[in-house]
C-alpha cells in the first residue's frame, strides 16, 4: 500500500513538473496574434534563454509563413544554434541554415546562410594530422559560396577561408607523404606528395614537397624523374633551405651512367 502511495506522489510530481514547464513555455494570446510581437518577444530571449527564444520563432514561422518576420525567424533559430558553440547544436545549426535556403532561396540572407553552414563545419576542424573530415567538408560548402553567391559580401571572406582549408589539407597531405617516405614507402610517398601538386598548388610549403617528390623519386630509384623536381626547387625557391641539398642531388645524377638514370 505504502509504495503505491509513494509512486502515486511521484507521478503527481512529475505531471506537476510538467505542467509548470508548459505554463512557463505557453504563448499568450495577445503575442500568437502577432508576427512582430512574437519575433520580438523571442528576439529578447535569445541569450538568457536560447530555448524559450526558439519557442516564439518558430510560432512566427508556424503560424505566419509567408511573414517577413519569418524568414528572420529562421535564421534567427539557426544563430541561436551556432552561437552556442557546442559540436551538436552546430550540426542543428547547420541543417536549419539548409532550411533556410530551401524556403527563402532568393532571400538577400541566402548567401549568408550558405556561409554559415561553411563555418559550422570549418569551426570543429582538427589540427593537420589529425581527422580532416570537417575541413572536407567545410571546403566544399566555402566553394558553394562563391559558386551560388559569387557577388555577395561573403564572398571575400570565404576565398579566404577556403586557402585556409587548402592550406591545412595539403599540410595534412605532406605529412602523409613524409610518413611514408621516411618508412621508405617511396611510391606512395610520391603518390601523395603529388596530391599536393594537382589539388594545393599554392601551399606555401611547396619547396619542401618538391625536395621530398624529387628525393622519393631518386631513392625509388627512378633519378631521372627527380630531376624536374630538384630543378623547380633551385630555379623557384632558391633560398630554401632544401635548395642547398637539391643542387647537390642534380650533381649527383648528372654524374651518373645514362643507362642508371634510365632504370624502371
Amino acid at each position: 500500500m505504502k509504495k503505491t502511495i509513494t509512486l502515486f506522489l511521484v507521478i503527481l510530481a512529475v505531471l506537476g513538473g510538467a505542467s509548470c514547464r508548459a505554463s512557463k513555455t505557453s504563448v499568450a494570446p495577445e503575442l500568437a496574434s502577432s508576427d512582430e510581437a512574437l519575433f520580438k518577444e523571442g528576439e529578447n530571449y535569445l541569450k538568457k534563454d536560447p530555448e524559450r527564444a526558439r519557442l516564439y520563432l518558430r510560432q512566427v514561422i508556424d503560424s505566419f509563413p509567408k511573414s517577413f518576420y519569418a524568414q528572420r525567424a529562421k535564421l534567427a533559430i539557426a544563430d541561436s544554434y551556432y552561437n552556442d558553440g557546442d559540436e551538436g547544436n552546430m550540426l542543428l545549426a547547420a541543417s536549419e541554415y539548409r532550411e533556410f535556403i530551401s524556403l527563402y532561396p532568393y532571400s538577400p540572407s541566402a548567401s549568408y546562410a550558405q556561409y554559415k553552414i561553411a563555418l559550422s563545419f570549418f569551426d570543429k576542424t582538427l589540427k593537420p594530422g589529425r581527422d580532416q573530415a570537417k575541413t572536407v567538408q567545410a571546403l566544399a560548402e566555402f566553394k558553394k559560396v562563391l559558386s551560388l553567391f559569387p557577388l555577395s559580401e561573403e564572398a571575400k571572406p570565404c576565398r579566404e577561408k577556403i586557402a585556409e582549408c587548402e592550406e591545412r589539407l595539403a599540410e595534412h597531405t605532406f605529412t602523409i607523404g613524409l610518413h611514408y617516405f621516411r618508412v621508405e614507402a617511396y611510391k606512395a610517398a610520391a603518390s601523395r606528395l603529388n596530391q599536393i601538386l594537382t589539388n594545393y598548388p599554392l601551399f606555401s610549403g611547396m619547396d619542401k614537397v618538391y625536395y621530398y617528390l624529387g628525393e622519393s623519386y631518386f631513392l625509388w630509384p627512378k633519378p631521372d624523374q627527380s630531376v624536374p623536381f630538384f630543378t623547380k626547387l633551385v630555379s623557384d625557391y632558391p633560398k630554401s633551405e632544401f635548395a642547398k641539398k637539391a643542387q647537390a642531388r642534380l650533381k649527383e645524377i648528372s654524374a651518373m651512367p645514362k643507362a642508371k638514370t634510365e632504370k624502371k
